[in-house]
């Protein structure tokens, strides 16, 4: 059994090979996934409303320079159609390969609710008793 893992393991390091920006699968080279939380990231939230906030300071260049070796998802828990329209209003839109309010499968998550599991349950507990939103401290 820990043969067959091995050989599962070498030949998926053989299929996917990574470098910063984009991996190779077989002989095809893909930019990575990026999924972008909407609210707290690229507007200026504070609390919900019905109307999503105005684009926060920086988030544009941000945008045009993260899609250019990667896909972008933007992922939020507002309608994607409403969604969508922001990103139209503020020019985004042709960045982005998707709009979903359904967490996709991505290299990497950017979002303001977030914490990074390192594998320590107690530090995660810890870092969830602490946990503030950076907009509201």
């Amino acid at each position: 059994m820990g043969k067959i893992i091995s050989t599962l393991v070498l030949i998926t390091a053989i299929i996917f090979t990574f470098s910063a920006d984009t991996y190779t699968y077989g002989e095809t080279m893909h930019k990575k996934t990026i999924a972008i939380d909407l609210d707290g990231v690229l507007n200026n939230y504070t609390k919900y409303t019905d109307d999503i906030p105005e684009i926060k300071d920086g988030a544009k260049d941000f945008i045009i320079n993260l899609a250019k070796s990667n896909e972008l998802i933007l992922y939020t828990n507002r309608s994607p159609k409403l969604a969508t329209k922001w990103l139209i209003k503020h020019n985004l839109d042709k960045y982005f390969t998707e709009v979903t309010n359904v967490k996709p499968v991505a290299y990497m998550y950017i979002d303001d609710r977030a914490i990074q599991f390192n594998g320590d349950y107690n530090k995660t507990l810890e870092e969830i008793q602490n946990f503030k939103v950076y907009w509201n401290e």
